[in-house]
């Protein structure tokens, strides 16, 4: 892959472990598709609810040629999503998932709808 990663936590703190299973899934994206030219993972910890914990806001911004994809997994009615690797694992599924569609398209597996043509007057 040509490309630069970069994880960025805000208001939590660094975790090497959260930050590992986050670069084995950009890794696993390497291999779905190896024209990555950049990948940005943002962690981030929300307010406090009063009735719920923490929750995390994962966003993905990932650069591939001619376009760029981005997951943003904030569901705020989750329990799950307290956990922040289900969060991850959440976020990277989707992610997964618009890569495959994106390389279907360039394999010409997906038809692009064209706009119907007006008849001339």
């Amino acid at each position: 892959m040509q490309r630069s990663s970069e994880i960025v936590f805000r208001h939590m703190p660094r975790s090497p472990t959260l930050e590992k299973v986050v670069q084995k899934r950009i890794h696993k994206l390497e291999r779905r598709f190896s024209h990555i030219t950049s990948c940005e993972v943002v962690m981030e910890e929300t307010h406090h609810h009063k009735h719920q914990g923490k929750l995390f806001h994962i966003r993905i911004d990932l650069n591939v040629p001619t376009k760029e994809l981005v997951v943003s997994k904030e569901k705020h009615d989750l329990q799950a999503h307290e956990n922040p690797y289900i969060a991850v694992r959440d976020a990277f599924n989707a992610m997964e998932k618009q890569l495959d569609s994106y390389t279907e398209r360039l394999r010409g597996d997906i038809k692009e709808h064209s706009r119907p043509t007006l008849p001339s007057s």
